[in-house]
């Protein structure tokens, strides 16, 4: 599966009945409650990534990786965005990216 894949699955759920899937459930909560969601799911991966258990880390970053989607597709912002504003990101330093960022 693609990250791709999983964005398409997602943006299908959009329109389902809340009672037929998780992903349909979560977004009929709003996007608050989504970015809620996905921020749950990261602090569970930090705790993970801190104890240094590498299954329990794997688990929790698949749910962190369809969460941080979930939450793209509450605000109707395209995966392809992100991916293409990393893809402008990749021809110079991260040092020199963030400090070209205006605070």
């Amino acid at each position: 599966m693609t990250l791709d894949d999983l964005y398409a699955t997602i943006l299908v759920r959009k329109d389902a009945d809340p009672t037929s899937s998780w992903t349909a459930q979560l977004l009929a909560k709003g996007p608050e409650k989504c970015a809620e969601k996905f921020g749950e799911e990261a602090v569970e991966a930090i705790i993970e990534a801190v104890k240094g258990d590498r299954d329990a880390l794997t688990g929790e970053a698949a749910d962190v990786l369809y969460h941080l989607l979930v939450m793209l597709a509450a605000r109707d912002v395209p995966l392809s965005d992100v991916l293409d504003t990393l893809a402008a990101r990749q021809s110079q330093s991260g040092i020199a990216e963030k400090a070209s960022r205006v605070p």
